[in-house]
């Protein structure tokens, strides 16, 4: 049976990403967040087909995730983020593009904005990272996630408000998909301990978020164990034109846990500007 997490390859700078193309219209670049055998299909599988039917959906398998090549030697920056989101929309033709961005995904959307405008038109947050933060104990155990079915589980535990969504089926799955080859070396060498750092690191300045001219949105659950409400309220003043949705009984899987919510949200709130 064909893997469904994996899609087009396409070249980025040195390298080839993993592409998830789909759809017609006004281009919405997808990127996800970074959990242990994450992709861009685990993350988004239930909201690229809705929000396809409208517009054009792409959605990268970042650099050291997914099945993007993992080249020796490549530093798993921010700055290697964005450069690799801005040669995608390069390859792509794609002058300009919504973007949205789930926990880590929103910190590097955030980035991308700042560091290059006009490539963004509007921005979706969601969960986000990018401000300072205490650690969460939920984000150190997901950082530090090694590899056994029990440790998938507990961590899955973290990320649903809704412990029906998490099955074993479910956590077998994205165990074994962090154990692919190559998956947990690149992920265990990303957020060392301490990991308050890497937190630290995603965050942009403070400045720059204040002068973002995006329409944007943000969306949070409000019982997220990972990245605490307080990062999208503090996003929500820092942010001149935006605009926060607290959704209840929901975790750090706002797409997964309220999909036709979430779908409905950001279609709407992206179709103002076409």
């Amino acid at each position: 049976m064909a893997n469904p997490e994996i899609a087009s390859r396409i070249r980025t700078g040195a390298f080839h990403t993993n592409v998830h193309d789909l759809g017609q219209g006004a281009p919405v670049l997808f990127i996800h967040g970074s959990g242990p055998g994450v992709s861009a299909w685990a993350n988004w599988r239930l909201a690229m087909p809705v929000l396809a039917r409208t517009r054009r959906v792409i959605a990268p398998d970042m650099a050291g995730f997914g099945f993007t090549d993992r080249p020796p030697g490549i530093a798993y920056t921010m700055d290697t983020w964005v450069q690799q989101a801005i040669d995608l929309l390069d390859a792509l033709d794609i002058e300009r593009a919504d973007v949205v961005g789930n926990s880590f995904g929103g910190a590097l959307s955030l980035a991308l904005a700042i560091r290059a405008p006009q490539r963004v038109r509007r921005l979706v947050l969601m969960g986000s990272v990018g401000v300072p933060f205490p650690i969460t104990p939920g984000l150190d155990a997901v950082w530090g996630y090694t590899p056994s079915f029990a440790n998938m589980r507990r961590i899955m535990d973290v990320f649903a408000h809704d412990r029906t969504l998490v099955t074993d089926e479910l956590a077998q799955l994205r165990y074994e998909a962090s154990i692919q080859p190559g998956f947990q070396e690149s992920f265990g060498a990303m957020f060392p301990a301490p990991r308050q750092r890497w937190v630290d690191a995603m965050a942009s300045p403070q400045a720059a978020i204040r002068a973002l001219p995006h329409e944007t949105l943000l969306l949070h659950g409000r019982e997220d164990q990972v990245i605490p409400l307080a990062t999208s309220l503090t996003l929500a003043q820092w942010i001149p034109r935006s605009q926060l949705h607290v959704f209840g009984r929901c975790g750090h899987w706002t797409q997964i846990e309220h999909s036709a919510r979430f779908a409905r949200l950001v279609g709407d709130f992206l179709a103002e500007a076409d």
